[in-house]
């Protein structure tokens, strides 16, 4: 299965190594290619980089353009900012067109708590692997 790793570039190592696991278990998985300068920076780099990137590099169609064709995106949605299961709002566009593309939508933890979010992200009904990749059929 084709695989779109999405979620906060914060955790750009860690969608790395879903994407790593995922290849390993036999399925063609990718994040965005805008991914590399987030590689060992900090925090506070990391978001300097995201801003640029939407900015200056049309990060938001870049990814949609790799989104072509793929079966599935899952989403990383590790805590963020004291919130559990973080979504934020670019990865939720991304939800959106990965439903619109008719793909299905993996995300990694449940459903995070946050006002608004919580209805639209189980109007696409997500399958929720709770931690386990192996779920992803």
């Amino acid at each position: 299965m084709r695989i779109g790793v999405v979620g906060s570039m914060q955790y750009t190592e860690k969608m790395m190594e879903l994407r790593d696991r995922l290849a390993k278990m036999g399925h063609d998985a990718f994040l965005t290619n805008l991914a590399s300068p987030f590689i060992g920076k900090s925090d506070k780099e990391k978001e300097k980089i995201k801003i640029h990137q939407k900015q200056n590099k049309d990060a938001i169609r870049e990814f949609w353009r790799l989104m072509q064709g793929a079966d599935a995106i899952l989403v990383a949605n590790f805590d963020k900012n004291g919130v559990k299961n973080y979504i934020g709002g670019n990865t939720l566009m991304e939800i959106g067109f990965a439903h619109v593309l008719n793909q299905k939508i993996f995300l990694l933890n449940p459903i995070p708590e946050i006002p608004y979010y919580k209805t639209e992200i189980e109007a696409v009904k997500p399958i929720l692997l709770n931690g386990d990749l192996a779920l992803i059929l």
